[in-house]
């Protein structure tokens, strides 16, 4: 090297999806410029971190984070300065977020737009995904300039009829141009008449508070619309990735849709395979309002079992940010109330705590965490730890253990779901873009710093990973 590097991790056991090393990681200018054999000097740089006795791991990637978003009435609490902070508190450098029409007079373009504005204040990169509800004679225009923008996803909803549900026709034309320019579609897959009728019948039951969630939106809602969407899916050529899947059933129609050579993925949450349908009946059910809902014990243990054996490829947050004066404003009735919960920063010790108590290891849960998402969403430099790739490192302590307090996270929200819950594997330095944002010391804000990230092809990305996988295989 012609000049001292800003900073070295020292004695680094790294670990990525593909496998281990021991080796100095070298860093300049916000990437990752040597990886030297551990048995080499250490190199003189600006600073040095020690990690012996701990792991490092690629840099998070939260492909599915709902920031400043506006449904209905409500909107989410955080902004990007916010969100993006509490990211770097859990070890996830790069968050990507949804350009959702906040009503029929917004286009998909501009939606996408205010995001990107929005996200220059960010601390950790982002991306996008876009979203479509209503197809018309613009949409592959919207969708072209969506895609020179860089943001080549489309989300659509299978339900939410009157706010952000797509119909099957909009969602067979987004997929064709899909297609055409080379992007991924996004499902949120639920049978909309059947939850409708199902919450309905609640309803003219006397059903319908917070505590009867779960039996308003049925295990089958969703399975049926996972088929669907597979169906037209298959029609069209199109990729597809599922979010959010809460079932062992809608994972396995993924997983045979695959073997038979479809592009197709599931996503699941951390709360679907560490919560059950049991906290609907707990002190404060509010804490839990979330599309699709908890299930049975059954079938969280069924689904952590699909985690840890790899057929579920993603583990994303789902971060929706409100609290709890929002939850409580409408628990009579869950058809007012608003859905999701707050997840960024503890994405990683959930799902370290999931998978490694179903067997799964650390490598798998690096794909999950970080590798898997940066390919499936085509994020250039994003996802592993190697030689030109970005400086996105996290220093891993798999053998500490904290108890989460809900109030003391900085997603900007007054409650966690895992309140209480003892958690194995947090991080103990963040590294972002070469910058050193959490260690013993605490967060050291970088300011604005986080970069808009403009994703590569979905078919170009994975034709690229697919080289870059058989080169490692052959070190």
């Amino acid at each position: 090297m012609s000049h001292q590097p800003e900073l070295v991790i020292a004695n680094a056991t790294i670990v990525n999806s593909h496998g281990r090393q021991a080796a100095h990681i070298v860093v300049q200018e916000g990437r990752i410029a040597a990886l030297i054999d551990v048995d080499q000097p250490v190199p003189a740089a600006g600073r040095t971190i020690d990690a012996a006795g701990k792991l490092v791991i690629p840099g998070g990637v939260d492909g599915h984070c709902h920031v400043a978003q506006v449904t209905g009435r409500f909107r989410t609490l955080d902004d990007f300065r916010t969100t993006s902070t509490a990211a770097l508190w859990g070890g996830t450098t790069t968050i990507i977020d949804f350009g959702i029409p906040r009503d029929a007079q917004e286009t998909p373009l501009a939606a996408a737009l205010h995001k990107k504005e929005l996200a220059t204040e960010s601390r950790c990169d982002v991306a996008l995904h876009g979203a479509v509800v209503a197809w018309d004679e613009t949409i592959p225009w919207q969708l072209e300039q969506l895609a020179a923008e860089g943001v080549r996803s489309v989300k659509m909803y299978t339900t939410n009829r009157g706010t952000t549900m797509a119909d099957g026709d909009t969602i067979l034309k987004v997929m064709r141009e899909l297609v055409r320019l080379d992007g991924l579609a996004y499902i949120h897959a639920e049978h909309d008449p059947i939850i409708a009728d199902c919450t309905e019948q609640h309803a003219q039951d006397g059903r319908i508070g917070i505590e009867h969630l779960h039996r308003t939106r049925p295990e089958l809602a969703e399975e049926i619309s996972v088929k669907e969407t597979l169906a037209m899916a298959e029609y069209t050529g199109a990729p597809v990735y599922f979010v959010h899947q809460s079932t062992p059933g809608a994972v396995d129609l993924v997983s045979e849709a695959r073997s038979r050579g479809l592009e197709t993925f599931s996503e699941t949450c951390p709360h679907y395979v560490t919560l059950d349908d049991t906290v609907y009946a707990s002190a404060f059910p509010e804490w839990f309002a979330c599309c699709p809902p908890m299930r049975s014990p059954e079938t969280v243990a069924a689904l952590k079992e699909r985690l840890a054996s790899g057929a579920i490829h993603t583990m994303s947050s789902d971060h929706s940010c409100y609290d709890l004066s929002q939850k409580r404003e409408r628990t009579d009735d869950v058809r007012a109330m608003p859905h999701g919960l707050p997840g960024v920063e503890t994405r990683m010790p959930v799902t370290f705590t999931a998978m490694t108590s179903a067997g799964a290891s650390v490598e798998q849960f690096v794909e999950a965490f970080a590798a898997g998402a940066a390919r499936i969403n085509a994020l250039p430099g994003k996802g592993r730890i190697a030689e030109g790739f970005d400086a996105d490192l996290v220093v891993f302590d798999p053998a500490e253990e904290r108890t989460v307090d809900g109030t003391a996270l900085h997603m900007g929200t007054d409650f966690s779901p895992f309140d209480g819950k003892a958690l194995t594997g947090w991080p103990a330095v963040v590294v972002s873009n070469g910058r050193v944002v959490l260690d013993a010391d605490g967060f050291h804000d970088p300011g604005p710093a986080g970069r808009f990230i403009t994703r590569n092809g979905f078919r170009e990305h994975q034709s690229l990973s697919a080289g870059a996988a058989h080169a490692a295989a052959a070190l």
